[in-house]
């Protein structure tokens, strides 16, 4: 009994289209020369067998998979999910194929992972703002990858940086709390250290000092609700207790404005003031009502994918990495003024 072939080749169709292998290639390839009769013929062939271009191998032709890499840790979160949904959303539509890579675990799985996207051969990496260590960053730029960062402070030749000034938001956010009145001001923040979070810690304690004011830093545990919670709880039994906070995530806010309400008995705005980060849903909820700063993550994506297909488009021949120039795009942090500081 002849069994039926598990894959349709090019070849296959050809014969059935009565045209030559070539004329496939070129009926499947978007601007190439072939005329509607044979275009047609190939169509109707392929749709027969069941036929579908191998993308994978056409690209590694053109030494081009197609593959992006987006380096991630706490996917969870609802920031980092959402800029996630964006950038899948804009490389699908430029024709590209997302490759997850979750860094937030410290064994080797994330280097297997990794290692098989190499193997892939990814035609670039994004890193998204968080954890992951640099030694990922300079493995995918060795193997010569493109390099999308976000929020990070790292600069490669030849890569792209997408950061927030921080500085604006800090200056905004001392302003709000003196013109609500407050006078003993904290961060908290989370022992995540990553690059943007420690800035927002360092942009704002500068601008406070700036204005006269000082700082009482409190970090714990993850940028997570529960560690808002217990932040809550340090700040607020010391023996000179903040009354405006600067949370340095959304998710930390609404964990230490619960905190504050329900164990502590305290009135948002009335008794503490409080400014989040992110602009993540939550915020906006009745129950938060929490002034923040907002990410334009859908604009992050946009950006970090079309300079993707520029560069793609750009390449006329080999530089060498070393010699190709960094790029940078600077973006402002709105405030979205909501109800849990005073006269905001």
């Amino acid at each position: 009994m002849q069994h039926e072939k598990a894959v349709v080749s090019a070849q296959d169709v050809a014969e059935r289209a009565g045209v030559s292998r070539s004329a496939v290639s070129r009926a499947f390839t978007p601007g190439a020369s072939v005329s509607p009769a044979t275009r047609e013929r190939v169509m109707k062939a392929a749709e027969e067998l069941g036929y579908h271009v191998n993308h994978l191998a056409r690209g590694l032709v053109r030494n081009r998979s197609s593959i992006v890499c987006l380096i991630v840790s706490e996917i969870a979160t609802p920031y980092r999910a959402s800029l996630v949904r964006w950038l899948t959303q804009f490389l699908q539509e430029a024709g590209k194929v997302a490759m997850l890579i979750n860094t937030d675990r410290s064994d080797n799985s994330v280097s297997a992972a990794l290692q098989q996207a190499i193997n892939f051969r990814a035609d670039a990496s994004i890193i998204l703002s968080g954890m992951p260590d640099r030694t990922i960053t300079r493995q995918c730029y060795k193997h010569g990858q493109r390099i999308i960062l976000i929020n990070r402070d790292e600069a490669l030749p030849g890569s792209l940086s997408i950061n927030l000034d921080a500085e604006s938001a800090a200056q905004t956010a001392v302003m709000a709390f003196q013109r609500a009145g407050c006078q003993h001001l904290a961060f908290a923040n989370s022992l995540a250290g990553t690059p943007s979070l420690k800035k927002r810690e360092d942009t704002f304690v500068l601008a406070a000092e700036r204005a006269g004011l000082t700082v009482t830093i409190e970090r714990f545990g993850t940028t997570s609700y529960e560690s808002g919670q217990i932040l809550a709880h340090r700040l607020l039994t010391r023996h000179q207790r903040p009354d405006g906070v600067f949370c340095v995530t959304d998710l930390v806010a609404c964990g230490f404005m619960d905190e504050a309400r329900h164990r502590f008995a305290l009135r948002v705005p009335e008794d503490l003031c409080l400014i989040g980060y992110d602009n993540i849903a939550q915020a906006g909820w009745s129950s938060y009502n929490l002034t923040t700063f907002s990410q334009p993550v859908e604009q992050f994506a946009q950006d970090a994918v079309k300079w993707l297909i520029h560069t793609e488009q750009e390449e006329t021949g080999f530089t060498p990495q070393g010699e190709q120039q960094h790029e940078s795009l600077l973006y402002q942090a709105d405030v979205v003024w909501r109800g849990s500081v005073r006269g905001g």
